[in-house]
């Protein structure tokens, strides 16, 4: 969830039996999963390029990528790839997988409601909800305001930079994997670093951000942030196979298997990281769903359905991210011009073994979700300019961008 080269996911859930420490390797070549349009037409298809730029990530490297896309009352759903390296089960459309820093974006929902109900004010300060928690080293929350939590203008230091912490889900996740967080245990270890910049005077993703912000919504609602997310957003638009896990390391359901290397080097080993605790990521990231909920979740959101028009401008409202991107950083959502001219809203969400794209036109009229199971390589700028512009794009070997803008770690 933050902006990094390589490995930006972080997650999947395994079945214990499976392979703490089992050392996997990719097959050379997989078979290419058929796309399946709604209503079954045939003839042209439209995502002849999302289907290549699929097919490139196996090439390069990804177990399997899965993808589906809305447009208007057309659905199209494709996979290339294994779930499994083992079984070499395909890839399937129900598939649930961890969907990591797309999880922000349920929270800026969140407390875009409270605020629209006038429990909260965006520009209330951190400190006014959460006295004395962001304390140390020159952070002050009576300076940050909410509203530079959700657009990353806070410049608090992001807790997934911290070496120890680092360490600890990357080469040492075989032995942490289990471990629990506690949202003020992850504040902590930020607010022991000085801060990235002045609040309000930069722009720098920052994981801690979104924690705060889940501790902010508990503190206005007296409810849970997942109890609010369920009760919101969840099960208003019917989103049946998204969950928040907590400290439980599986995924329920149907699903594959994620895997990671571990560490940034070309031949590291792979791991199978299917399961994990995910409270390290807690409201900055702990989300699992599926492509089909996700296109859901995007089209309600950038539709309108889920924030008053006011609620709905502030959502939509970036900051420049300082990255050359010809975008910005709205509250949990970015802003994207592609290269044929197309606007379109995002978010990536990396976490161990589980790399996530959930785009939508400015409409919420064509939405489009995308997953790869593995988090070493791969190009998320190439699927969503072949789905929006139909470019034959390839992979740069590199998670690029996109997904660096919002890695989790």
């Amino acid at each position: 969830m933050r902006i990094r080269t390589v490995r930006r996911a972080l997650v999947g859930a395994l079945a214990t039996a499976a392979v703490t420490a089992g050392v996997l390797t990719v097959p050379a070549s997989a078979a290419a999963g058929a796309g399946i349009s709604a209503g079954g037409s045939t003839g042209h298809d439209p995502h002849t390029a999302t289907r290549a730029a699929m097919e490139a990530q196996v090439k390069a490297g990804i177990p399997g990528v899965l993808g589906q896309t809305r447009d208007g009352a057309e659905v199209w759903k494709a996979s290339s790839g294994v779930a499994d390296l083992t079984t070499q089960r395909p890839r399937r459309d129900q598939d649930r997988f961890r969907i990591g820093s797309v999880s922000k974006a349920f929270v800026s929902v969140v407390l875009l409601q409270q605020e629209a109900e006038g429990r909260i004010d965006l520009d209330d300060t951190v400190d006014h909800w959460l006295p004395g928690t962001v304390r140390g080293n020159g952070h002050d929350g009576r300076l940050i305001t909410v509203r530079q939590l959700l657009n990353h203008t806070s410049g608090i230091y992001n807790y997934t930079d911290d070496p120890g912490f680092r360490e600890k889900i990357t080469t040492g996740f075989p032995e942490h994997r289990y471990d629990t967080f506690t949202p003020r245990q992850l504040v902590r270890i930020a607010t022991a670093h000085e801060p990235s910049f002045r609040p309000g005077t930069g722009w720098g993703y920052s994981n801690t951000n979104y924690i705060l912000a889940g501790m902010v919504v508990e503190k206005v609602s007296g409810r849970s942030y997942p109890e609010e997310i369920e009760r919101r957003v969840i099960k208003p638009l019917g989103l049946r196979a998204t969950t928040l896990p907590g400290t439980s390391p599986r995924i329920p359901g149907p699903h594959g298997r994620g895997y990671s290397k571990l560490a940034d080097t070309p031949d590291a080993k792979i791991y199978d990281t299917t399961e994990l605790n995910p409270s390290w990521g807690g409201a900055a990231g702990e989300i699992i769903s599926t492509a089909g909920d996700l296109n859901r979740f995007y089209r309600a959101l950038l539709g309108g359905e889920l924030l008053p028009r006011a609620q709905q401008r502030e959502l939509l409202t970036t900051v420049p991210t300082g990255s050359g991107a010809p975008g910005g950083y709205g509250l949990g959502v970015s802003s994207l011009r592609l290269s044929c001219g197309t606007d379109v809203w995002l978010h990536t969400g990396g976490i161990h073994g589980s790399t996530t794209l959930a785009t939508s036109s400015a409409d919420g009229r064509h939405t489009s979700a995308f997953n790869l199971n593995g988090d070493w390589t791969g190009d998320l700028d190439a699927l969503v300019e072949a789905e929006y512009c139909g470019a034959d794009a390839r992979p740069s070997g590199k998670v690029a961008a996109l997904t660096a803008l919002t890695d989790l770690r």
